[in-house]
C-alpha cells in the first residue's frame, strides 16, 4: 500500500467514525483510532507516520522492539498479552499497555514503573466480557471485586477498560459485548472515580459498533493496513 492508498485508507475510517458517531449523538474527537502494526513492515509504518500517524498498537514485545529502533519517531501501546518475563523491557518501549489482565501483573507493573521512575504508568484493564476460555482478561464480577485494590496501585493509572470482541457472523452481533463492557465501565467508575473513562474496544470488522456503544479508542489494523501476509 502506497501513500495515497493508505490516505484513503484513514479517510474511510475516518469517515465511518463520524457517521456511527453522529448516530450516537455523538463527538468524533472523542474517538481514537489506535493503528494496529502486527506483521506490518516498518516501510508501511514509515508511510503511516508521513501522514501524521505516530502511535502505534503492537501485541507482542519483540515486534515492538525492533519497530521502535527503525522509526524513532513513533510512540507505542502494548495491546497483546504480556508475558510476566518481559514487563521490564515493556515498560522501557510502550507509553501505555491496554491489556492488564490480572492483579498479578498490575502490581508487578506498578511496582517496577515505580523503580523505573515512570509512574504513574497509563493502563487500561482488559476484560473478559464474554467469558470466551480462548481470550485472556478479568471476568466482569472478578474486575468490580478487585477495583479497589487496582486503583490504590501507587505505579499506575488505570486510564479505561479494554476488550476483545468475539467472532461474530456480523457486526451487529458483537453490540451485547461492547455495551456490557460500558455498562461495566459506569459501574466502576460509580464506585471509584480514581478509574478513567477510555473503551478500548472495536476492531476492523466492528468498529462502528463500538462507537456506537461508546467506544473512545478503536484498534484497526486490516482496514488501514490491508489484509496479514499468511504465517
Amino acid at each position: 500500500m502506497d501513500a495515497d492508498g493508505l490516505r484513503a485508507a484513514l479517510a474511510d475510517a475516518r469517515s465511518r467514525i463520524e457517521r456511527a458517531c453522529v448516530r450516537a449523538g455523538r463527538d468524533p474527537a472523542g474517538v481514537e483510532i489506535l493503528p494496529i502494526t502486527k506483521t506490518v513492515s516498518v516501510e508501511r509504518l514509515r508511510t503511516a507516520l508521513s501522514l501524521g500517524l505516530t502511535t502505534f498498537g503492537e501485541s507482542r514485545v519483540q515486534e515492538a522492539d525492533a519497530k521502535a529502533a527503525a522509526l524513532p519517531g513513533a510512540t507505542w501501546q502494548m495491546v497483546g498479552h504480556l508475558q510476566s518475563n518481559k514487563t521490564s523491557r515493556a515498560l522501557e518501549l510502550f507509553e501505555s499497555i491496554q491489556s492488564v489482565d490480572s492483579v498479578e501483573l498490575a502490581e508487578r507493573l506498578a511496582r517496577l514503573a515505580i523503580d523505573a521512575r515512570r509512574a504513574p504508568f497509563p493502563v487500561y484493564l482488559q476484560v473478559n466480557v464474554d467469558a470466551d476460555p480462548a481470550k485472556a482478561g478479568f471476568a466482569p464480577r472478578e474486575l468490580t471485586s478487585s477495583m479497589a485494590q487496582l486503583v490504590a496501585l501507587a505505579g499506575l493509572e488505570v486510564h479505561g477498560l479494554m476488550t476483545v470482541g468475539r467472532l461474530v457472523a456480523t457486526p451487529e452481533k458483537a453490540r451485547p459485548t461492547f455495551r456490557a463492557l460500558r455498562e461495566l465501565s459506569e459501574q466502576v467508575r460509580a464506585a471509584d472515580a480514581r478509574v478513567g473513562a477510555g473503551l478500548s474496544m472495536g476492531m476492523s470488522d466492528d468498529f462502528e459498533i463500538a462507537v456506537e456503544e461508546g467506544a473512545t479508542v478503536v484498534r484497526l489494523g486490516r482496514v488501514l493496513f490491508g489484509e496479514r501476509p499468511p504465517a
